[in-house]
């Protein structure tokens, strides 16, 4: 779509859009909307590459990172800059709030910055090939894949854990500790992300331990967010305490839940153990250690960025992996009494 069909569905001049793609004032209110609604539908990228010619090579390679503030991502980030650097690139980043669409955004830096290739930190597991012809160069999937999707493996690579293993093993840990009253916070059951992936672990290892399964002991928090993880935390908390384990897919989240068992008079690991995923820094130093298999956040940047380069520079195809954990013992998880 050029500029001059978005004028067309408009009902406005070529010049009237041009004003709105560049933020000007001097446009109607009337106008900028339904200009904005048909870019939108249509999804349209502004080409600004022209902007870029005076350059004779681009050596720049996009990060798009889904999820402004999730800590998990800090130390990834700074793995992929610094393997990025040292290979003779430039990092071009930007940061998404974990709704917004990070193909889209991905397109637009394609175009602007002229990249040479992506990393998506962060996003969604139900890619197809329709939704990626927007995008011209190669790209990674760091830390998750496309489980929920439609694309063959030769379509996109990969570098993430395996979630639904990594949630069995993590709740089989509580079953062995003598639990049966298990909770679970995610941020959504059916939700297509790593989120979903967890939960089904959870699953498993409930059904291969022969222990019945209670939806009122699934807790959605409707985010990973730590703020969104104690809310629903409190009001299960407030409905149905009758648990004696946690299993929260997230630090972050189990950072947030054990705020709202202390607020309740529930003490972690007396009353409640917890167990979680990821490993980020905080949660080394909270009170009591949280006990959590921590992904290999440095290896996940540096392999991204690795395979990325191979096809950049024609050595290789797309390619998967899936990188272990290790179990932090931590002080946050206990046998039942």
């Amino acid at each position: 779509m050029t500029i001059k069909d978005i004028a067309r569905l408009s009902g406005v001049s070529v010049s009237t859009v041009s004003r709105v793609l560049n933020n000007r004032p001097d446009v109607s209110e009337e106008s900028r909307i339904r200009v904005l609604g048909v870019i939108e539908n249509a999804k349209y990228i502004p080409n600004n590459t022209a902007r870029n010619l005076v350059k004779t090579k681009s050596d720049a390679i996009g990060l798009v990172v889904r999820g402004v503030s999730n800590p998990f991502y800090v130390d990834i980030i700074t793995a992929i800059e610094k393997k990025i650097e040292q290979a003779g690139y430039t990092m071009v980043m930007r940061q998404i709030a974990s709704d917004a669409d990070e193909i889209q955004c991905g397109a637009e830096m394609e175009r602007e910055k002229r990249l040479l290739g992506i990393v998506f930190l962060g996003g969604c597991q139900n890619y197809t090939s329709e939704r990626l012809k927007v995008l011209n160069v190669p790209f990674v999937c760091c830390s998750y894949s496309n489980k929920y999707g439609t694309l063959s493996d030769d379509e996109y690579s990969s570098v993430s854990i395996e979630d639904q293993e990594e949630a069995y093993r993590a709740v089989k840990m509580l079953l062995q500790n003598g639990h049966r009253r298990i909770a679970a916070l995610v941020s959504g059951k059916e939700d297509g992300s790593i989120s979903q992936l967890r939960y089904q672990g959870y699953l498993k290892a409930l059904k291969d331990c022969g222990t019945e399964y209670d939806p009122s002991l699934v807790i959605e928090s409707g985010s990973f967010s730590i703020s969104d993880a104690y809310e629903a935390m409190v009001k299960q908390l407030d409905i149905n305490s009758d648990f004696t384990a946690l299993f929260a897919i997230a630090d972050i989240m189990a950072i947030g839940a054990m705020r709202a068992l202390h607020e309740h008079g529930r003490k972690v690991p007396e009353d409640c153990s917890i167990i979680a995923i990821d490993g980020v820094a905080v949660s080394e130093y909270i009170n009591p250690m949280l006990s959590t298999l921590c992904q290999p956040v440095e290896e996940l940047g540096k392999n991204s960025v690795s395979i990325l380069l191979d096809m950049i520079e024609g050595r290789s195809g797309n390619i998967h992996q899936v990188l272990p954990t290790h179990f932090r013992e931590g002080a946050s998880l206990s046998k039942v009494n």
